[in-house]
Formats: structure tokens, C-alpha cells, sequence
């Protein structure tokens, strides 16, 4: 087989299996790895294969896309005894297409590049439905040379694909700060759809009038159309606890570079509290549900 056509993905979760699948689609033999077995069967039930571990992968492809759900993680996968890098001959091309940290991504590239690996930081935004119909945004660290020979593949993933630079980890800088934003809009609408409800206003009134107007965000549509107006968040698609990771992954970055972010720190406590009462496997919209069910708990107390 052209083993230009084979690719490696590690990590078959929400984001991974959809951009696996559409590898799988689009032409490309896709060996998928992941710790859950019921997510490998998935993909093997739709052509992939399966059955290999991360460190005999390495042997049967030369490019691999990992999807990993934390920096620790990630740095088992690629620098642990039986992960990537130590068990490559070289040759091979690592993309990391989670959201990790700068300086992670910094790690495993200085590792890569004394096995002779190439390595691209490159998180992806859009959420499950991005990946799902391959509209993704990819924002990618790393050598220029590295990244062209891997656009086709990119292309394959997502919509909106930018080379940021050379530095391995700037992909994820752009990332947690998109992330960042993501925080405060998504409170914003909670907050927001408050002032609504306690007023007595139609949520349909404000939603129809701001999504034309200069508090119009991406979140307000997604999290009032999606979740808040079906009164559903148990199906989300990016939940608190991942929101949470992401915010503390931007506080510590913006930590190590002595600048100081007010409103990120409150958000962070806010969240960890949401966490604390059971909302974090909940979709991140469900911050308006918690501000109502506060309001209710008080109204009880009194």
C-alpha cells in the first residue's frame, strides 16, 4: 500500500473519530488507536483499522494526527516509555491537534527534532459539529516546510487553516486566546439572558434584537439557539470542565509571561464552583442554567 495514503490517528474521542472519519472519506487508510476500545470498533466498523498500540504504530505510517484531552496526556502519548517519539526511527510527521499548552507543544517538538520527527502544534476550533462536517479552524505552529507538506491533509479536517509561525506552541497561543474569549462570551449570554428573564422579557425578543446589533456573538447564537432555548445541556458538545481547562491553560501561559488577566482569574473561580456542584460533564451554556438555579435556591432560602 502507498504508505503516503496511510495515516495514523491517536485519540478517537468527540473531536477525533469525526476528523478520523472524514480522512476515511476522503481516500486515506486511517489506523486509529485510543484507550476506549468501543471507539477503535467504531471506526474499524467504518473501514479504519485497528488493533495497534502507540508504540508499534510508528512503524506502519508516516504521518499521524493525535486528539488528546490534556498536556499530561499528551506528553504519555508522545514522550512516555512505549509513546511516539522514543519508539520512532524518524521519518515521520506528528501533528497534535489538541488543546494543550505552548510550552508542552515547545517540549515534544525539542523531542521530535533529536529523533528526526517532525512536529506541528496545530488545535483545532469548531467544536464536534466542525469536525464533523470538516469546517474546523487549525491553527498551526511549526517549520513552514513541515506544514506545507501536510496542508492536503489538513484540508481534509478543516475550513480555515493558518500557519502561524515557526514556533511550535504559537498555534496554541492563538488558541487559548480564542478560548479565552470563548469564557468571557459564553458568561456574557448566561448574565445576559438573566437580566432577561428577571425582567420579564421574551428570550425569543432579546436573541432576535442583539444577533442584529453590537452584543451579537457566535456563542449568543450557539448557546441560545442550540442549548438555552431547548433548555438541554446534557448533550454538549464542549463541556465546563474542558471550558475550565482551557481558561487555567491561558491564565498559566499568561502567568509565565507576568501578565496578569482579572476577569479570567474570577472566571476560573466561577467555573471551578460549577464543577464543584455537578455541571461540568454539561455542555458550558449551562452557566444561565446555574445563575437560575442560584436565584431559585436563594428565593427557597428566603
Amino acid at each position: 500500500m502507498d504508505r503516503s495514503k496511510k495515516v495514523g490517528f491517536i485519540g478517537l474521542g468527540n473531536m477525533g473519530l469525526p476528523m478520523a472519519k472524514n480522512l476515511l472519506a476522503s481516500g486515506y487508510t486511517v489506523y486509529g488507536v485510543d484507550v476506549n476500545k468501543n471507539s477503535e470498533d467504531k471506526l474499524a466498523e467504518i473501514g479504519g483499522k485497528i488493533g495497534f498500540t502507540n508504540q508499534n504504530l510508528v512503524k506502519e505510517v508516516d504521518l499521524i494526527f493525535t486528539s488528546l484531552p490534556s498536556p499530561e496526556i499528551a506528553e504519555v502519548v508522545y514522550l512516555g516509555e512505549t509513546g511516539i517519539i522514543p519508539n520512532s526511527e524518524g521519518n515521520i510527521t506528528v501533528v497534535d491537534l489538541s488543546t494543550i499548552s505552548p510550552d508542552v507543544n515547545r517540549k515534544i517538538a525539542q523531542a521530535a527534532e533529536e529523533k528526526g520527527v517532525q512536529y506541528l502544534g496545530a488545535p483545532v476550533s469548531g467544536s464536534v459539529l466542525g469536525a464533523e462536517n470538516a469546517t474546523l479552524s487549525i491553527m498551526v505552529g511549526g517549520k513552514r516546510e513541515t506544514f506545507d507538506a501536510t496542508l492536503p491533509h489538513l484540508k481534509v479536517l478543516g475550513k480555515n487553516i493558518f500557519h502561524v509561525g515557526e514556533d511550535p506552541g504559537v498555534g496554541t497561543v492563538v488558541k487559548l486566546i480564542n478560548n479565552l474569549m470563548v469564557g468571557f462570551h459564553n458568561q456574557a449570554v448566561a448574565e445576559a439572558l438573566t437580566i432577561a428573564e428577571q425582567s420579564g422579557v421574551d428570550h425569543d425578543v432579546v436573541y432576535d434584537i442583539v444577533n442584529v446589533s453590537t452584543g451579537q456573538s457566535a456563542l449568543f447564537t450557539r448557546n441560545y439557539q442550540s442549548f438555552i432555548s431547548k433548555n438541554e445541556y446534557e448533550e454538549g458538545a464542549f463541556t465546563t470542565s474542558l471550558l475550565l481547562k482551557d481558561l487555567k491553560l491561558a491564565k498559566g501561559y499568561s502567568d509565565s509571561l507576568n501578565a496578569r488577566l482579572p476577569l479570567a482569574e474570577k472566571l476560573i473561580e466561577h467555573y471551578e464552583d460549577a464543577v464543584q456542584k455537578g455541571y461540568a460533564n454539561q455542555d458550558m451554556s449551562v452557566s444561565y442554567a446555574m445563575i437560575q438555579d442560584t436565584i431559585k435556591s436563594q428565593l427557597l432560602e428566603s
